[in-house]
């Protein structure tokens, strides 16, 4: 081989290599406002933590942590009395959600992976010198567009946990509780947002300086909500109201899945169902489920368990930060009885699945479908079971809510919208889902 032929296959596979570098980040020449979504244990997250072959322990360490997240969203609309303020009062129990994007943030911006989350409002990132953060955090002083806000601000009153003084001028600190067992304090501020190819110049978010607890999303979250601290609300007109995501699956590698903001390059042909606005909780994405089936079984439920009802806060949400779906008690128990009935057993339990069979069965397990207003949603196979570590196990990916006296909300989670895509049209009051394969 002579030199040059040597140069020419060394240039090859270096441009080879870059080319299809499952990790690298999104060329600088990207146009468009299309951010790719990662989960937080796949193999490119700076948070993987994942072992080989064990998936569905992971699975069901996340899935653990959902009964904390219903109560959380149950509390949301519980009492519509303190409803002032259209982030949800009381005590707030949240559970770390489980897809990032990646954004920069400060001038120069800073690269951060931000949780999704569809069910609030309010950003926050770690910052420097924060007391129990881990690193990398936000520096607010190598920033030249930072600023902190005063408690006279609007922004202000728009936070739970405030600590304002009633006279005088001060700085807008914060304090809240996350995922039931974590806390953090914060001061309101303001810095430049970079998404994609986009910049939101004054974008409001706490500046966390002290946490307390392990379940807090290292690098922060971004609220995708529809209350007025919310990514749409403080992005004005940029996006008009309009956003989607495609999750890719938890065992995804790549960079694959993608946040999409404003209205260009939305699906064209696409089913949609009214998005529900409770004017007691405004932030939730409710939509109007009318039944289950399993199989051609139409699922029987009382009508009223899936009714939506804004004075009790009852009916059905989409939701990004829960793993697994989760019905009131008895919807649950009916779609398992039926399912139990078409599937071949035994069944056993494993965590939060109680309805698992052997694998070599999957083929007469039956699909599973969800009637809204307007639109019927057949979940794929992925979208419906989880296989345990060794293979040898299928399971029905749901599971019942926490039985409190909060129990009247089901939560569409993220398991079941995996490879779809799930849009999220608040100035026409409609969601739509098509089938995407992002992975």
């Amino acid at each position: 081989m002579d030199i040059f032929t040597a140069f020419l296959f060394l240039t090859l596979v270096v441009s080879t290599t870059k080319a299809f570098d499952p990790c690298a980040s999104p060329s600088s020449e990207s146009k468009g406002s299309d951010l790719s979504v990662i989960h937080v244990y796949g193999q490119c997250s700076p948070f993987n933590q994942h072992k080989a072959g064990s998936w569905v322990n992971t699975v069901i360490n996340m899935a653990s942590k959902d009964p904390a997240r219903v109560t959380y969203l149950s509390s949301l609309v519980a009492s519509p009395k303190a409803t002032s303020v259209p982030i949800a009062s009381g005590q707030q129990v949240l559970n770390i959600g489980n897809y990032v994007v990646r954004v920069k943030l400060g001038t120069p911006g800073q690269l951060m992976f931000m949780v999704l989350d569809t069910s609030r409002d309010a950003a926050w990132v770690p910052c420097a010198d924060c007391a129990g953060c881990s690193s990398p955090t936000f520096s607010p002083n190598t920033s030249s567009t930072y600023a902190s806000l005063q408690c006279s601000v609007p922004q202000c009153t728009q936070v739970r946990g405030l600590s304002c003084p009633t006279t005088g001028a001060a700085a807008c600190f914060f304090n809240q509780t996350y995922g039931g067992d974590s806390s953090f304090s914060a001061m309101l501020s303001q810095d430049s947002l970079g998404l994609a190819a986009d910049t939101l110049p004054s974008y409001s978010f706490g500046c966390v300086n002290a946490v307390s607890g392990s379940t807090l999303p290292p690098q922060g979250l971004l609220g995708l909500g529809r209350g007025p601290m919310s990514l749409l609300s403080q992005s004005g007109s940029l996006y008009s109201g309009v956003f989607s995501y495609c999750f890719p699956s938890f065992k995804s590698y790549y960079f694959s899945g993608s946040l999409r903001l404003g209205p260009l390059g939305q699906p064209k042909n696409i089913r949609t169902t009214p998005l529900l606005r409770n004017p007691h909780r405004p932030t939730l994405y409710y939509v109007n489920l009318t039944g289950v089936s399993v199989g051609r079984v139409l699922v029987p439920v009382a009508p009223e368990l899936l009714a939506f009802d804004p004075n009790t806060g009852a009916g059905t949400i989409i939701d990004s930060g829960t793993v697994i779906t989760r019905f009131v008690e008895p919807v649950y128990a009916a779609i398992r009885d039926e399912f139990r009935k078409q599937a071949k057993g035994p069944f056993t339990t494993i965590g939060a699945f109680d309805t698992c069979f052997a694998a070599t069965n999957e083929d007469i397990a039956p699909p599973v479908t969800f009637h809204f207003t307007g639109m019927d949603l057949k979940l794929p196979v992925e979208n419906t079971l989880i296989h345990s570590s060794a293979g040898s196990l299928a399971c029905l990916a749901m599971a019942a809510a926490p039985n409190n006296v909060n129990s009247v909300l089901n939560v569409i989670a993220n398991l079941q919208q995996q490879n779809l895509r799930i849009m999220f049209d608040v100035t026409n009051s409609r969601l739509g889902i098509a089938r995407e394969l992002c992975n």
